[in-house]
């Protein structure tokens, strides 16, 4: 096979460009990749595994483009667009990627703008406009704005990743669609490059001239020519997306697209979906943010009855109801079964109802909102539910429960085995009075197909999203096929809108006809003509679209195979089918994945790009410094997907696990664990690099670096002897720069300092074993090594913090001494080392569980190390004896907040001295994904007077060994200068507390400050 194509093809490698790719691809696609690189300054990156990362979206589709251009600035969109044209190459804009349609993919030139075309151009607060690039991204965008007290209103459940380009290619809605309209209400005006190279100003009807007036003189024409049709055909609902907006000449929509009355063209390109136009830059219509708002949940017994009270619900408010939403009880037990939302979404239930409805009235102040909640208890009363309704005044409840709701559509998406909750008819709108008995139809057609659909989203519009469970890669598409005919029927029969939300795309493309008859559908065929008269834009979209169940142009064609694979840890969980209707799923290991279940869990990804976030939490640092696709959880997904599937070319089926493509695309996974906890699908890449790393090792071997990292549980008690000559490698000069050419470690980092005397060789006094098991108030310390190694004084603390409040406290070790200490394994994992992962584990797992069986705890210090104690080594093949330890393992922390909560540290709370700073804490990312950082908080609260802040943070960077690597180094520092560092910076004076020592090692490299561990502070504020 012929050698990887480089990754990105930089200027100075352009007169290389055309023979590097038309040799991987084609001839069109090397002269395309050379005249981009030469004149251009984006990047272009044409190597299979780019392509295939940018070939889906987030819908059922795949379809793998020519190429892939990242523009730096608008006028490398420009130069793309000419080339293309001069060469006939189709164009398919591209934003987030969380189209869920099939939008964003297609054979062309994927221009994708969200990297870099992403500025705020101008924001006036007088006129509450703004002008945006189509790249950045809506929270971005709103955060901006919060300094004017602005925000946009169309607030779309993927907020956090949706680019405002693709909110307009889609007429994007959002739950408060009520209150504020769609995407068309909101914009004002487009600067757009036609395919001829036109750079159109595209605004009031009235004031327009040249070739705007021209464009707006000729849908005007279509809409006289065609007003009867228009009239008899256009669906009457405000959530009408599909086709094109002709009807600006001649409105139809219960909400009109301006307020009076006037012709806007830019709406003409709202919802076209790339078709007509390439996007420069937007002028958008602000809202004030509201000051207040209150909430209020009704819980209803069954799912009619909260469709049936829809339409009641909307009559109240007097103007100040915002939003209706709808969860439905596949949601909540979804919901339920997510550590990072159960918690939010049972504040919300009374009982366990069939459905809830979260009721939002905003205005201008809390007191004259609460008689709204008043109102909404009193017509749940009237209409039988007294009782029903769970009123949350306070901001930060609120903010939780709407968390949950916008991420409903991938909370649905969790669900294990070949049947998913697939996209297609989701967006049909119907009017209120008729919602109840259309869900009430659906779900009698799905029932007759052996499905079940699962149910959210905008009951204040009429547009629920609803999603049967099919298994796409068998009798997917049919059922699909069939399902849809039925659902177009009771559309019509309810006088409604096929398309109401997500767009048309390739699954809803071929209904365009059907909608509005074929008068209207040629009229949008003209308007194609005469904007793109040489269909370069989105071809097969909108206009002459495929067949929405044509299984050439999906994820899973015919022929799709998973090449068998025998892997390193348990994957057997994510090897199971399900039922449609009963959503019930085999046996673990019976689902036929030829990769025993690794397949499955890595196509838990359906893309929704929920990792392609920078507010609170972990998840994606990599991506957060980069920006790269490549280096995003969904980018890593999709190729190991491809690679599992035998869709990267390259070394043989059996290999390609071990192939440079996911080399290069898992290479900056820190393992930080934060998708594990924040991705609702639940993929975990951070365990799915240590199963690649297995393979990729096998095949390629292990550098001195890897082994000196994964080894050192092995060799730490030896090195700790010669202490001395190790740490000269940071005082010398010259040393360090020898040592990275020799061992990998940067040079501009400094390492651990080692010890002589550690708290292995000098044990203090603590309890034995049998003392331990006897004991009234017993607890066992597991010292991993780190800690007991390279920071002796955390062991000691912890010891004496433990001691000082009661407990009788054993230093697990092993039951045969042999001169090291216990390991759970953790440093084999990182460089793919499972066998011996799998040895260590089970000597701890030996030494560990009479301890387990008594239900005595086993405190850990380090996350990470703890931590695999109930994540990995629950996948080593260790039986119920790895189960049991799990259960009671425990950060100190999380102990001590435990123990508190029970009234048992009253003795030890009496020994604290008041704290004499503030108290900055950066949370581990192992701590964020389990859960286990507001136990911090707790304990640091049992110190008097202390009043500790959170550091929002993601990863700190250093990642074990990952930020010690010359090749990571920059990359490192990028991560940490995101928040954390700054954040450290800004409170010289406060004490920092981090329970990582790689986590301290960064902060103390990049930041010259002194973190320290939690047991440090609590054994310093003892008194005596």
């Amino acid at each position: 096979m012929n050698a990887p194509l480089p990754l990105k093809i930089s200027r100075q490698a352009a007169a290389q460009a055309y023979d590097s790719v038309a040799r991987i691809s084609n001839e069109v696609a090397g002269k395309l990749a050379a005249r981009l690189a030469a004149e251009t300054q984006g990047e272009v990156l044409f190597s299979p595994a780019d392509r295939g990362r940018y070939a889906t979206d987030a819908s059922i589709y795949q379809v793998m483009p020519v190429g892939v251009f990242v523009p730096r600035t608008a006028d490398d969109v420009k130069a793309a667009l000419d080339i293309c044209r001069d060469m006939q190459v189709p164009i398919v804009p591209r934003g987030g990627g969380t189209s869920q349609c099939g939008q964003t993919v297609g054979t062309g030139l994927v221009i994708d703008y969200a990297k870099h075309v992403r500025s705020i151009l101008a924001v006036n607060p007088e006129t509450r406009t703004a002008e945006v690039e189509p790249g950045i991204v809506l929270d971005h965008l709103n955060a901006a704005l919060k300094k004017h007290g602005l925000w946009y209103p169309v607030d779309v459940s993927t907020s956090a990743q949706a680019t405002l380009g693709g909110m307009a290619g889609n007429n994007s809605c959002g739950s408060r669609s009520i209150a504020y309209g769609n995407m068309v209400h909101n914009v004002l005006g487009a600067k757009v490059w036609t395919s001829s190279g036109d750079l159109l100003d595209l605004g009031a009807y009235g004031s327009s001239s040249g070739k705007a007036r021209a464009l707006g003189n000729h849908v005007r024409a279509l809409a006289e020519e065609l007003h009867p049709a228009i009239k008899k055909r256009w669906p009457k609902v405000m959530r009408r997306v599909g086709g094109y907006n002709l009807d600006i000449f001649d409105p139809q929509s219960e909400r009109p697209y301006t307020a009076d009355g006037s012709v806007n063209l830019a709406h003409l390109l709202i919802g076209s979906e790339g078709t007509l136009a390439l996007t420069r830059s937007l002028t958008l219509q602000l809202s004030e943010l509201p000051k207040a708002k209150v909430l209020g949940v009704v819980n209803f017994p069954t799912f009619y009855r909260a469709m049936d009270a829809a339409q009641h619900i909307v009559k109240i408010g007097e103007g100040s109801l915002t939003a209706v939403e709808l969860v439905d009880r596949t949601m909540i037990d979804l919901s339920l079964q997510n550590p990072a939302f159960a918690p939010t979404i049972r504040t919300a239930l009374i009982g366990e109802p069939a459905a809830i409805l979260l009721v939002e009235f905003s205005g201008a102040s809390k007191a004259e909102l609460l008689p709204k909640l008043k109102r909404l208890g009193e017509l749940m009363g009237d209409l039988l539910l007294p009782g029903s309704v769970v009123e949350m005044t306070e901001d930060a409840p609120q903010k939780n429960l709407w968390e949950v709701r916008k991420a409903g559509l991938n909370i649905m998406m969790s669900l294990k085995g070949d049947g998913k909750p697939v996209s297609f008819i989701e967006d049909c709108a119907v009017p209120l009075v008729h919602l109840a008995a259309y869900t009430d139809a659906l779900t009698e057609v799905f029932r007759k197909y052996g499905s079940k659909g699962t149910w959210y989203a905008h009951a204040s519009v009429g547009t629920l999203h609803v999603r049967p469970i099919l298994d796409m890669r068998r009798e997917g598409a049919p059922k699909m096929r069939a399902i849809a005919e039925e659902a177009s029927e009771l559309v019509r029969k309810f006088k409604g809108a096929y398309s109401g939300e997500h767009g048309d795309g390739l699954c809803r493309g071929e209904w365009i006809k059907w909608q509005f008859g074929p008068e209207i559908n040629q009229a949008f065929a003209a308007i194609k003509q005469h904007m793109d008269p040489a269909g370069l834009l989105c071809p097969g979209r909108m206009i002459n679209p495929p067949k929405m169940d044509d299984t050439r142009l999906m994820r899973f064609p015919p022929g799709y195979k998973v090449i068998p694979l025998k892997t390193a840890l348990d994957w057997r969980a994510w090897d199971v089918q399900n039922d449609p209707v009963t959503e019930l799923t085999s046996a673990s290991g019976s689902g036929g994945d030829p990769a025993n279940g690794f397949a499955k869990a890595v196509e838990m990804c359906n893309n929704n790009g929920h990792c392609r976030k920078f507010d609170a939490g972990t998840m994606c640092p990599s991506y957060r410094a980069t920006r790269d696709e490549k280096h995003l959880t969904r980018g890593r997904a999709n190729t190991l997907r491809l690679a599992l599937s035998g869709q990267l070319p390259g070394l043989k089926a059996e290999d390609s696990l071990a192939s440079e493509a996911v080399h290069e695309a898992l290479d900056l996974c820190v393992g930080c664990k934060g998708c594990k906890r924040d991705c609702p699908t639940g993929v975990d890449m951070a365990k799915m690099k240590v199963e690649f790393l297995h393979h990729y090792k096998a095949k390629h071997g292990y550098t001195l670096k890897d082994k000196l990292v994964s080894r050192l549980p092995e060799y730490a008690a030896l090195a700790s002897r010669f202490a001395p000559l190790l740490n000269l490698r940071d005082r010398i000069p010259g040393l360090a720069a020898l040592s990275e050419k020799v061992t990998g470690f940067s040079a501009r980092r400094s390492l651990p300092k080692w010890r002589r005397k550690t708290f292995f060789n000098t044990p203090p006094a603590c309890a034995t074993r049998e003392e331990v098991l006897a004991a009234a108030k017993p607890v066992v310390l597991f010292i991993d090594t780190f800690n007991g190694y390279f920071e002796s004084e955390n062991a000691l603390a912890a010891l004496q913090v433990l001691q000082a409040a009661g407990y009788t406290t054993h230093i697990a070790t092993k039951k045969k001494p042999d001169g090291q200490a216990l390991c759970c394994g953790r440093t084999y994992l990182a460089g793919g080392m499972v066998q011996e992962a799998k040895l260590k584990a089970a000597e701890l797992v030996s030494a560990l569980l009479p301890f387990a069986d008594k239900g005595i705890a086993i405190v850990g210090l380090e996350p990470s190390c703890l931590l695999t104690l109930r994540d990995e080594m629950l996948v080593m093949g260790l039986g119920e004896a790895a189960q049991t330890i799990s259960r009671h393992a425990l950060m100190l922390e999380e102990f001590l907040a435990r123990e508190a909560a029970a009234g048992q540290l009253e003795a030890l709370k009496a020994k604290l001295k008041p704290a004499a700073a503030p108290i900055l804490l950066h949370g581990h990312c192992h701590q964020k994904a389990f859960g286990a950082v507001s136990p911090i908080m707790d304990v640091l609260r049992l110190i008097p007077g202390a009043k500790p802040e959170l550091i929002e943070s993601s990863c700190c960077g250093m990642a074990g060994s990952f930020g010690y690597e010359a090749s990571h180094y920059e990359v490192s520092m990028q991560m940490a200068e995101l928040s954390l560092l700054p954040a450290v910076r800004k409170q010289p004076g406060a004490i920092v507390v981090a329970d990582g020592t790689s986590c301290r090692h960064q902060i103390r490299d990049g930041a010259q400050r002194e973190a320290i561990h939690v047991a440090v502070l609590l054994a310093r504020q003892l008194q005596g």
